[in-house]
């Protein structure tokens, strides 16, 4: 017998070359209920939040506090809790969030007071900075096989793109039929279940030892600069962008992150690798998610009250008018970008999926006092899900794909992080710009105010008249993302995956 030379096999790199555990899709149910707990909690509290602020008699001003209070710690704590899930194990990290967030949940259910609903909430942010990362790492590492992974993360993505807009719709059925508390208390029956889901069925792959090391300088200059963004942007909402205060946060946070990236780069153990950010493909994944994001949940916002205000939706109703966004999500996430991924360079889906998104954010900038929901809101918000479903989807995969098994959990953190922030952006700077237009308009048309009901109409037609200016501007952030997905993101094969001459080559 001749020798010949062994050949070689190309392999992913995300692989951990054991067989994939047979109890991986069921696995992936329970992630994606945790996650989309944590998604939709972002929201099913905001339509609650009358009728919570008239059983406990809090401010005007604290009602605001109530939502900043979960993205403070949430946005704050996301890379730190993405290193505690590399270091302390993922499926650990996943159970102690679930639990955590439930018990917090409960807290914020039975609050007697104000301070006792902010500070449960803050603990819940606390949590899910824990078990977001886990959740979405724990997938990247199960599911490595092209295929399996893209079917895996198109419920993903859809998860994580229709979870506010469920949020609002399950918001509005818990507050109308049983009681705002119940926002809150449905997080324990989710995470109970999540809970046991994890005991028995979530496995994680055995890898090599990840990081033994927190870089506490690093989690520190991260998490106080992070919720520093967070709030001076909910604090631009309220107070505006030239208040003394907001100016000086945003200041602040400028400087705090600045030190932390520097830091990355003399740190022996960092927070968060820089090569886990600067590799171009990924970079751009993570610019687009935030980008996109800040037109979607400045849409949240403009949309709720348009619905419950302008067209005097109850509760229920303006929740479940959100549903064509949830349908077109999950399409453009699991028939479409699941589909795809494998067979199209990432760009291909993302590029064109944001610009569909923009044109239905483009129809809903169409709104009038008098629109026809079926003419103009159902077909703006359907467009704008099938988009952003097929465009989160890859971006995701791209996001996540290819990297260290030691980076998983900060990686994953990196896309909850991107979308923290565009949607702390997005509420406060779309709001800034709808408020200042709506100003204008009553401004210019004082006066067309001859009787009282002249008045309430201008009033109504002033208000609109911010929202479709405060989209337009959501339009321009979804086709900036489209912009940075095309131009930065080069990669040409499917689902992101290094071309051959590129992977790490193993002796069969």
């Amino acid at each position: 017998m001749t020798d010949r030379q062994a050949p070689e096999v190309r392999v992913d790199p995300t692989s951990s070359g054991t067989p994939p555990d047979p109890r991986r899709w069921r696995s992936l149910a329970f992630i994606c209920l945790a996650q989309l707990m944590v998604v939709l909690d972002g929201t099913v509290v905001n339509i609650a939040l009358p009728h919570a602020q008239a059983d406990l008699g809090f401010s005007d001003a604290n009602k605001q506090w109530v939502i900043t209070a979960y993205a403070l710690a949430f946005g704050g704590l996301l890379l730190l809790g993405g290193r505690i899930a590399d270091m302390w194990g993922r499926r650990r990290t996943f159970i102690v969030g679930l639990i955590g967030f439930a018990a917090a949940s409960a807290l914020g259910g039975a609050a007697l007071s104000t301070g006792m609903l902010m500070g449960a909430r803050a603990v819940q942010g606390m949590f899910g900075a824990l078990l977001a990362p886990a959740a979405l790492s724990l997938l990247t590492v199960t599911f490595t096989e092209p295929r399996e992974r893209a079917k895996a993360f198109g419920v993903f993505g859809a998860i994580v793109g229709g979870g506010a807009a469920i949020g609002l719709i399950l918001g509005g059925v818990l507050t109308e039929y049983l009681n705002w508390r119940w926002t809150l208390y449905i997080n324990v029956a989710f995470a109970a279940v999540a809970v046991v889901g994890a005991v028995t069925v979530v496995r994680e792959p055995r890898t090599g030892a990840g990081h033994r090391r927190l870089d506490v300088v690093g989690a520190t200059l991260a998490s106080a600069g992070l919720a520093a963004l967070v709030f001076g942007f909910s604090r631009a909402a309220t107070d505006g962008w030239s208040d003394t205060g907001t100016v000086a946060v945003l200041i602040a946070s400028a400087v705090l992150l600045g030190a932390f990236a520097y830091w990355q780069t003399r740190a022996p153990a960092p927070l968060l690798p820089l090569r886990v950010v600067l590799e171009r493909n990924r970079g751009g994944a993570f610019l687009s998610l935030g980008l996109a994001v800040i037109g979607m949940f400045g849409l949240f916002l403009f949309m709720t009250f348009y619905l419950q205000v302008v067209l005097r939706y109850s509760p229920v109703v303006a929740g479940v008018a959100f549903l064509p966004m949830v349908v077109g999500m999950m399409i453009g996430s699991t028939q479409i970008g699941a589909r795809l991924t494998t067979r199209v360079a990432p760009r291909v889906l993302m590029t064109p999926g944001l610009l569909v998104a923009a044109g239905g954010l483009a129809i809903l900038a169409q709104i009038r006092v008098d629109s026809s929901y079926a003419e103009v809101v159902l077909p703006g918000l359907f467009l704008m899900g099938v988009g952003l479903g097929t465009a989160f989807m890859p971006a995701i995969n791209l996001a996540t794909h290819g990297i260290d098994e030691q980076d998983a959990g900060v990686a994953s953190a990196m896309v909850n992080t991107s979308q923290q922030i565009g949607g702390a952006i997005g509420t406060a700077l779309l709001n800034t710009i709808a408020t200042t237009a709506t100003a204008s308009y009553l401004t210019v048309h004082a006066h067309l105010i001859t009787s009282p009901a002249a008045g309430r109409m201008l009033h109504m037609e002033a208000m609109v008249h911010g929202f479709s200016t405060g989209i337009w501007w959501g339009v321009g952030a979804v086709l900036l993302a489209a912009a940075v997905s095309f131009a930065l993101i080069t990669t040409d094969h499917p689902a992101g995956v290094p071309r051959d001459e590129e992977a790490a080559p193993v002796a069969a």
